[in-house]
């Protein structure tokens, strides 16, 4: 039985490569090793062009990360583009494609029976303004707010479950922002709105 996860391991995983057995042995590992989140981050470091410091991972592209020049927690794709304080909800700086007909459904849905319904919903994609990944899809009703998928309490989940503090720890961390950079835009002149 294996006790401690080697980085090789995370690497394989994190690539979507690791073997049915090794996935298995890693489910079944009765005392999962306290180093294991720093590896994962140590193979994510290594996959990104840039040195602010991973804090976690939140999708595919996009990290929760400390800014090295200023310590901010910012949300960052692996590409470098950064879309802000990680309090407010990142899709308000992505670029976004909005999918509303039937005809546009057809290109995402197959079977169309399978497809939502154009009256009741819309398609909303999020890319990265400066490599174009795709980052997000939302099906909700036309005009329902920005889905804020995850505001993780970062200060907690390092002290209390990682058993390491943030050397910046603060209450004020862990607050929704998004109504002010809302706010801000929607006062800000067509010039500086772009």
């Amino acid at each position: 039985m294996m006790s401690k996860v080697d980085k090789e391991l995370i690497r394989q995983l994190v690539d979507g490569q690791i073997s049915r057995h090794d996935a298995r042995t890693l489910l079944r590992m009765e005392n999962k090793d306290s180093e294991r989140f720093a590896v994962y981050l140590e193979v994510l470091q290594t996959r990104v062009a840039w040195s602010d410091r991973i804090l976690l991972r939140i999708s595919d592209h996009l990290y929760v990360v400390s800014r090295h020049i200023d310590g901010q927690r910012v949300v960052k794709c692996d590409c470098g583009q950064e879309f802000g304080d990680y309090r407010c909800n990142w899709k308000t700086a992505a670029r976004v494609r909005v999918k509303t007909s039937a005809a546009e459904f057809a290109g995402v849905y197959y079977p169309p029976a399978a497809a939502p319904e154009p009256e009741w919903n819309e398609i909303r994609e999020f890319f990265c303004p400066d490599c174009f990944a795709q980052l997000a899809v939302e099906v909700v009703p036309p005009g329902y707010p920005l889905i804020f998928e995850v505001l993780p309490d970062l200060d907690r989940y390092y002290r209390d479950f990682l058993g390491l503090p943030l050397p910046d720890e603060n209450p004020d961390w862990y607050q929704d922002l998004t109504v002010s950079r809302t706010t801000e835009w929607a006062a800000a002149t067509p010039e500086q709105q772009s």
